[in-house]
């Protein structure tokens, strides 16, 4: 079976493993800052915070710009449910801003429609689906005139770049958050890290990321009782990532800009395999430079008889995995529940209608991925 996405894992990763298991700190050890160095000075930002997964990234980002009942946060449909469920860990509403058609991120210019429309989110967090970012300079723009903090959910993006700076040097937003999981493209088992250049927001994520408990003397209300002494300041959360996941990031990022090149080949090669099949290929924003976590197609109904579901059987047949990202969450029940429906935003319902994701991953041969695409022609045809 080829499968959609897969990581990649060396000897030198897991000889880095290794040597944390024969140190003295599995957790809450070196490893940890060394890790969020190397991602902050790799991005071009002031502060990292690595934590256990892109989820708690965005949960402790959301709770780090003071989100709470009573607010408001944006974000795109095509996406993972985490980017929208951040806002409601921390009691706030949610609403969604439809994708535009060709880079299936969130339409800045459907936000500064909803947004001249009277409504007035505190946080908005565009997704960097599959890979490409948001017009972000325009989302900032916005930003500062209607005064809402920016969240990137770059989970899909470490390695991309938008207008020649690094997605995470958080040049057009408050925070970044990326998730290390392992079909993303390095990957520490389970893992995320937020992104920052606001002392302060470091400040506090820092606090959230583990129980909301300081021992900075400055920080507490009374002295301190003795070296043992700490005080929870905050109800924070246990989000801290371990040594041992830390040990491999750190190591996977030797080969990152590797992974990243790997990908553009694939892409390019899918390209031009599909040309000819009754398929939408992805496009590209000239402002980015896509880190291709995912290869998404549309299907061209007017020439296709079968099904999406059918398509998705057959390949399996063929021992090819396909997959969907995403489903629209204003779709999911929990979702409906709280008053979404189907029509709300048409542009990501009808991408879900069409869309699928091929296999993409560092160890792709180009003989699988032809594999790949001669299974296709005979499931379309």
């Amino acid at each position: 079976m080829i499968y959609y996405g897969k990581q990649s894992v060396n000897e030198s990763d897991i000889e880095a493993v290794i040597s944390v298991l024969r140190s003295d700190f599995l957790t809450q050890g070196p490893k940890i800052e060394q890790f969020e160095q190397r991602v902050a000075e790799y991005c071009g930002a002031k502060y990292a915070v690595a934590v256990t997964n892109a989820t708690s990234a965005l949960h402790i980002a959301c709770k780090a710009a003071n989100l709470s009942h009573g607010d408001t946060l944006w974000t795109s449909p095509i996406t993972f449910v985490a980017s929208a469920n951040c806002g409601r860990y921390c009691g706030a509403k949610v609403d969604f801003v439809d994708i535009d058609d060709n880079t299936y991120d969130m339409s800045a210019d459907e936000l500064e429609k909803k947004l001249a429309a009277g409504s007035s989110p505190k946080i908005v967090v565009p997704v960097h689906l599959c890979g490409q970012s948001c017009d972000m300079e325009k989302i900032n723009a916005l930003a500062k005139k209607y005064g809402f903090a920016v969240i990137e959910d770059a989970s899909h993006a470490l390695g991309a770049t938008y207008k020649d700076t690094r997605i995470g040097s958080c040049t057009f937003s408050d925070m970044t958050v990326f998730s290390f999981h392992p079909v993303k493209i390095i990957t520490t088992g389970e893992g995320g890290m937020v992104l920052t250049n606001n002392k302060a927001l470091y400040e506090k994520l820092t606090l959230y990321r583990s129980h909301g408990i300081t021992r900075n003397p400055e920080k507490m209300t009374k002295p301190s009782d003795g070296p043992w002494y700490y005080q929870q300041i905050e109800l924070g959360y246990n989000y801290r990532m371990t040594d041992i996941q830390a040990a491999l990031g750190w190591s996977q990022m030797d080969r990152l800009d590797t992974f990243v090149a790997r990908r553009h080949q694939l892409a390019q090669r899918y390209d031009e395999l599909l040309a000819a099949l009754p398929l939408r290929t992805p496009k590209q924003n000239p402002d980015t430079n896509s880190s291709w976590h995912i290869y998404v197609v549309r299907m061209d109904k007017n020439h296709t008889k079968k099904s999406k579901q059918q398509i998705f059987e057959e390949m399996k047949a063929r021992g090819v995995q396909l997959n969907l990202h995403y489903i629209p969450v204003h779709l999911q029940p929990y979702y409906q529940a709280l008053g979404f429906k189907a029509g709300d935003f048409p542009v990501s319902e009808r991408y879900y209608e069409e869309a699928f994701t091929l296999p993409l991953y560092y160890n792709l041969t180009d003989a699988q991925q032809d594999e790949i695409v001669g299974a296709l022609k005979e499931v379309l045809s």
